[in-house]
């Protein structure tokens, strides 16, 4: 893809820009997206993606309470010997037994990021309705289960029938 602004350089800056709701994209080549100044402002051509997650790293956070945690640059990964201090300074990890030793670091991180740690990945728009009704009876037949063993056979009852006109639905779709 070209740029949108010269039309001679690759676009190696793809910039989206939300002002009140409305969405805006620029497809920028490093050039003129320096030359836009605002949208990477002191961003040189050596800026990384693992440089802005270093740099959410180190934002202000509470690690007492852990259990045998000390601070996170003391803890190390036992397979890589990545330390926490050497992955907030690159942004990468070393292993993946990183993610299970730095655990306690990381699910502040990824909310802040993500907005939530268990990954639920993005839904095609034409069967988005049925994932989400499939995904529904599975939760719903968990708090079946849940409800069961509770003994709370009343709402073990309504959950029963919820499932069930569910299946119905999703069977008369074709699903």
């Amino acid at each position: 893809m070209l740029c949108q602004q010269c039309g001679q350089r690759p676009a190696s800056f793809h910039l989206t820009k939300v002002v009140n709701g409305e969405k805006s994209e620029a497809h920028l080549c490093e050039v003129c997206a320096q030359q836009q100044g605002g949208y990477v402002q002191g961003l040189g051509p050596a800026f990384s993606i693992h440089q802005l997650l270093a740099g959410l790293l180190n934002y202000p956070t509470q690690f007492t309470g852990l259990p045998d945690a000390g601070s996170p640059g003391t803890i190390v990964c036992r397979d890589c010997g990545l330390t926490y201090e050497d992955f907030a300074h690159t942004g990468r990890l070393g292993c993946g037994r990183c993610y299970e030793e730095f655990q306690p670091m990381l699910e502040p991180l990824m909310r802040r990021i993500h907005g939530a740690v268990q990954h639920t990945g993005k839904t095609p728009a034409r069967t988005g309705k049925q994932v989400a009704a499939k995904r529904e009876i599975v939760q719903l037949r968990a708090d079946l289960q849940d409800a069961i063993s509770r003994e709370d056979f009343e709402r073990a009852a309504r959950l029963r029938d919820r499932i069930r006109a569910l299946e119905q639905k999703d069977a008369g779709n074709g699903g």
